[in-house]
């Protein structure tokens, strides 16, 4: 143990940025896979624990275990990061682990059945995701410190590709080890964060002086009440209400987003007031970080988007057309995805290993001119599509993502003081995973008005040209 503790106290020597860059990298490619890990593998998680989520009152179940990973990673991460800037990067990174490891642990021993099973699993995840915000909110932070400026694009390309390609990379694994044994889809967190958590305390050092300070409690609170308010408000609108397909007319969503709207707007006065801000707003100045950041949003809401869409059209369409069995098509369609993961691990370090040398603007508007390519030619594909210009246009996708994010990362960190490099990453990771959450709510509003205005009659006209009668 005193070994240890030498160890960690020792200066970091000339290759500690390689340990930092692998270590991170580990860390946001299990947060991130553990967000959308779930989503693909949610009808084998439900039948092992003997739950219907699609029987009345059964909804929320199921949205509340897509959403709440999401909402409380979208909801604590500048927190989280300015925790790091004031008490350490490393140190509130480290407690991530260690947080995600017990989490992980909790969920694979799932004791009981039924709603009982589904609310464990809800708890838990949203423990997973708070540990994973410290993740995720210190790692920009720790390789901007320990990179020297040539070699940031390169560095934080790979940490921010593989925290995407994570997001699919979990839709595979999801698929693989549904058809395995639900509790696999939680086993597999377990080993790797366990082994993460002994090598972060082992390894990691602090490069950067801690800048205490006071902590804004004011902000704190009416920033994670409003993002709460707000995010839950969306989750309960995509649910049924009354007579109606979505429930955005009820008055108890309509008062969570105006009061969540509400509150973030005191949230900004506040900011504007207080002496050490937990947002600082003033970096939105700065034109790279303001623009960076915008620009994530939208690309954050079209990815997350895409991958609901694609989900449901392989596993819901596609694959049962092809003759795929209902129960295999998780797997199959994880399957059927892997052209969009190879475009971002192809894409990614790549561009900001160019981006350090050319710059991060023609790789990002490069790569969303790309990835707006592929949204149009998706739209021209017939419901019944031959898989190559399918695949083609998912790699083209990924490819243009890759090309994105990792310049634009770059950009973004690049751009604000040292001292205050875990509240930007912080502020980074919060608009990525609220366009997350939002295109949750926004896609399935979409499917869900769809669906309801044009599938009964199209059922009623099958059923009617096959002699059912009219009445």
């Amino acid at each position: 143990m005193t070994a240890l503790r030498a160890r960690a106290s020792a200066a970091p020597g000339p290759g500690y940025k390689w340990v930092a860059l692998s270590n991170t990298t580990l860390g946001v490619l299990i947060a991130t896979m553990d967000a959308s890990i779930v989503i693909i593998s949610l009808p084998a998680i439900f039948r092992g624990i003997g739950l219907d989520p699609l029987a009345p009152g059964n909804i929320g179940y199921l949205l509340w275990m897509i959403l709440g990973y999401l909402l409380v990673s979208a909801v604590l991460v500048v927190v989280l990061g300015r925790l790091g800037d004031m008490f350490g990067r490393v140190r509130i990174y480290n407690l991530g682990f260690l947080v995600f490891a017990c989490a992980s642990v909790a969920l694979s021993l799932d004791p009981f059945r039924a709603a009982a099973g589904a609310l464990w699993l809800i708890l838990w995840r949203m423990v997973q995701a708070f540990g994973g915000s410290m993740l995720t909110a210190n790692s920009a932070a720790i390789l901007t410190d320990a990179f020297p400026a040539r070699q940031r694009g390169m560095a934080l390309g790979v940490n921010q590709i593989t925290a995407l390609a994570g997001q699919f990379l979990g839709l595979l694994a999801g698929g693989l080890l549904a058809a395995v044994d639900w509790r696999a889809v939680f086993w597999l967190s377990v080993p790797i964060s366990v082994t993460g958590t002994i090598w972060s305390y082992v390894s990691l050092r602090e490069t950067a002086a801690s800048r205490r300070g006071r902590i804004d409690w004011l902000g704190n609170a009416t920033f994670a009440s409003g993002a709460g308010i707000l995010l839950a408000a969306i989750t309960y609108g995509i649910q049924p209400y009354g007579g109606q397909a979505t429930g955005w007319t009820n008055p108890w969503v309509l008062a969570g987003l105006l009061g969540g709207v509400f509150l973030l707007l005191v949230f900004c006065l506040v900011e504007n007031r207080v002496a050490e801000p937990m947002f600082r707003l003033a970096l939105f100045r700065v034109r790279a970080f303001a623009a960076g950041n915008l620009a994530a949003l939208l690309a954050a809401i079209a990815r997350g988007g895409l991958q609901f869409m694609l989900i449901i059209w392989l596993q819901g369409i596609w694959l049962p057309l092809h003759g795929y069995d209902f129960a295999d098509t998780p797997l199959w369609a994880g399957i059927f995805m892997l052209p969009l993961t190879l475009g971002f691990l192809l894409a990614g370090p790549v561009s900001g290993h160019l981006s350090d040398r050319f710059g991060a603007r023609l790789f990002s508007t490069t790569g969303l001119l790309l990835v707006a390519a592929s949204f149009v030619g998706l739209l021209t594909l017939p419901v019944d599509f031959a898989y190559g210009p399918f695949a083609a246009l998912l790699f083209l996708s990924g490819f243009g993502q890759g090309m994105f994010s990792a310049p634009n990362t770059s950009s973004i960190m690049g751009s604000v003081p040292s001292q205050h490099r875990g509240v930007a990453s912080g502020m980074r990771s919060t608009f990525q995973n609220s366009g997350t959450a939002l295109s949750i709510g926004v896609f399935f509003s979409l499917m869900i008005s769809g669906l309801a205005t044009s599938l009964p009659s199209a059922l009623g006209d099958g059923l009617r040209a096959h002699g059912v009668p009219a009445a």
